[in-house]
């Protein structure tokens, strides 16, 4: 089979490679990958190298080719999307095998490439806000990073969730892109965020790339015992004295937890996903994809890498088909 392989730290370590089609075991799915979407996963994980040759990416859409013996929940011919588990192989691959649990239903009004967009994205903000910071409606969430591909599905989930919505963005196409998704207000982050919030709320997620520079306005904007989350980590202590004193929960999200020390509940992506498939085919939720390149190849990795890590990216790109 056709693969994209990663053999050092640099975009043209990106390459085109042969490798032998894998056959699945246990509840694996054997997919036939339509189209991949790339996620700051993949920028993070060229950038740590690789000793042998690697395939990188963590989100795909495609359909069942082959299932192992201990598959219950899908059969050859159904049409999937998922993230996928960062601990093995990933999906930039013609056939790429996956846990089933961890596997969602294609939403039907999507084609592939649209649905390749969603799954990463889509896992991190429900886990973020009903596993993590288990929001009630009613409540105000800001939401750092709104423009960005985990934000663009955020703000969207949140709104069903009943929660009122500030979004964070800085150039004009950005802030368009946040109130036409559904956030009720848009703020600066490139500019004093508690000034432009004034008041607590109850919950706030940050879903930029940057953790250090914007823990001092969200210790500050957190209500008292409200819940903040992040999606990375820091790099160097994060003062706690404000949170503590307003016994504010903080919580990570990492949305390959689950697939990795394969947890009791690994199950439960399997059904968010097939949630957010229904809400995506009844009009609830929008897909958030805003380029595609094709084929899927080296080439055209290496450009969709190059343009992640340029920062400017709005929604979500995928790549479909294989040459």
């Amino acid at each position: 089979m056709k693969a994209v392989a990663l053999t050092g730290t640099d975009l043209a370590s990106l390459i085109d490679i042969e490798l032998p089609t894998p056959s699945p075991t246990d509840r694996d799915l054997l997919v036939n990958v339509e189209a991949v979407s790339v996620n700051p996963v993949d920028t993070k994980q060229r950038k740590a190298g690789s000793a042998t040759p690697r395939v990188l990416g963590w989100d795909a859409a495609g359909t069942v080719a082959a299932v192992g013996p201990q598959a219950t929940l899908f059969k050859p011919g159904d049409a999937v999307y998922y993230a996928g588990d960062v601990t093995r192989p990933g999906c930039d691959s013609e056939f790429h095998l996956v846990d089933e649990r961890i596997v969602g239903r294609k939403p039907k009004k999507l084609d592939f490439a649209q649905a390749a967009a969603i799954p990463l994205t889509a896992i991190t903000a429900w886990e973020s806000f009903h596993d993590r910071m288990k929001v009630r409606a009613g409540g105000t969430i800001l939401i750092i990073g709104g423009a960005g591909g985990v934000g663009s599905i955020a703000i969207q989930l949140a709104k069903l969730a009943g929660l009122k919505v500030i979004a964070t963005a800085s150039r004009p196409e950005t802030v368009a892109w946040c109130k036409e998704l559904g956030a009720d207000e848009v703020v600066n982050h490139r500019e004093n965020l508690t000034a432009q919030v004034k008041k607590p709320v109850e919950y706030v997620a940050n879903f930029s790339g940057e953790l250090d520079a914007y823990w001092p306005a969200m210790a500050e904007l957190v209500a008292p015992q409200g819940s903040l989350v992040a999606i990375v980590g820091n790099t160097k202590p994060l003062p706690m004295d404000v949170v503590r004193s307003k016994s504010a929960t903080v919580c990570w999200e990492l949305m390959f937890t689950r697939a990795r020390f394969k947890t009791a509940d690994m199950i439960e992506q399997h059904k968010l996903l097939n949630q957010v498939g229904e809400w995506l085919d009844a009009g609830k939720l929008r897909g958030t994809l805003k380029e595609t390149l094709s084929p899927i190849n080296a080439a055209n990795l290496r450009q969709a890498h190059e343009k992640l890590e340029a920062g400017t990216m709005i929604g979500k790109l995928a790549l479909k088909g294989w040459s």
